[in-house]
């Protein structure tokens, strides 16, 4: 590596801003409300705060929670929690290495029934 070049080991929630990082989520959750809101899926999608929740028709949820301090985006759904941070442009699970928006659609699938691409 050269003198003034990033390591690619270092991930981008290492130097983000608090600012960024929510600027990003921000992004984040209003891709996901959008793809809800285009979709027949009958899914409520309820933002408050740092929090989105995922209501489906049984009464199952997914809350979506942004936790600034890690500069992570949390799933919390039936099946588990699931912590993802920003890496090369992705939300990446760092236990499993699963995407955000992947994992997201696996666990609407799981909820609703319905197949949503976000």
């Amino acid at each position: 590596m050269r003198m003034g070049e990033l390591s690619t080991e270092i991930n981008r929630q290492d130097y983000m801003t608090e600012s960024e990082f929510n600027e990003l989520a921000d992004t984040v959750f209003g891709r996901i409300e959008q793809s809800i809101d285009a979709s027949s899926a009958d899914i409520e999608c309820s933002p408050n705060g740092p929090v989105l929740e995922l209501e489906f028709a049984d009464g199952s949820q997914i809350v979506i929670n942004r936790h600034a301090p890690n500069r992570e985006i949390w799933l919390a759904a039936k099946s588990g929690g699931f912590h993802y941070a920003l890496k090369n442009g992705q939300w990446v699970s760092r236990r499993d290495g699963s995407e955000l928006f992947s994992k997201l659609s696996e666990l609407v699938q799981a909820g609703s029934g319905e197949v949503l691409a976000f």
